[in-house]
């Protein structure tokens, strides 16, 4: 299955700022919403990667994102478990909330791009409106089934699955020898 490469970007960010922001478990182990310059640290984290620089990230954004995660965890979650009338309803809510809205802008080399806030928006609106929209595209495509809650013990981790057959279990290949590695200790 191919996806929209910026689609797919923005689901992952969404998935990365739900992992790094919100409390939870992970890998078995107990895990607290970052505060203060951890927050701010994480949030610069979930927002890099994949080629893109690392954004300097205020205080008061971080803040905001991390409310926002917990939007999206409620999203995937409602995905996850094939509750699409309730994701879209988060979904909704938020992309009502940041005031996202398909914009072209100009890149350099005169190529366009789209982004789904204000040229005056702040960062934090930015990706916020950019992720609800990356949601709301991937729970009306065939991709609404491939947003996942880690299945492993103790772990509520979220995914976006983009394996060719579509069933990934899993957050991360930690968890996934986890569950192996207790299967076979329970055989035994």
């Amino acid at each position: 299955m191919a996806f929209d490469s910026h689609v797919l970007t923005l689901v992952e960010v969404a998935a990365r700022l739900v992992n790094e922001l919100t409390p939870g478990s992970r890998g078995g182990h107990d895990l607290e919403a970052p505060t203060g310059e951890a927050r701010v640290r994480a949030t610069a984290a979930a927002l890099g990667g994949d080629g893109r620089r690392t954004p300097d990230v205020l205080p008061r954004e971080a803040e905001i994102l991390a409310g926002h995660a917990v939007d999206l965890r409620d999203a995937f979650e409602a995905a996850h478990g094939g509750d699409l009338e309730r994701a879209a309803g988060v979904v909704n809510t938020l992309l009502g909330a940041t005031g996202a809205r398909p914009q072209l802008d100009p890149l350099p080399g005169g190529a366009w791009h789209v982004h789904f806030h204000g040229a005056d928006d702040t960062l934090a609106t930015g990706w916020a409106a950019g992720c609800a929209t990356g949601l709301a595209l991937a729970l009306g495509s065939d991709l609404a089934g491939r947003l996942g809650v880690c299945d492993a013990d103790r772990c509520d981790r979220v995914y976006v699955d983009t394996s060719r057959n579509g069933r990934r279990r899993f957050c991360s290949t930690t968890c996934q020898s986890r569950v192996k590695a207790a299967a076979h200790r329970a055989r035994r």
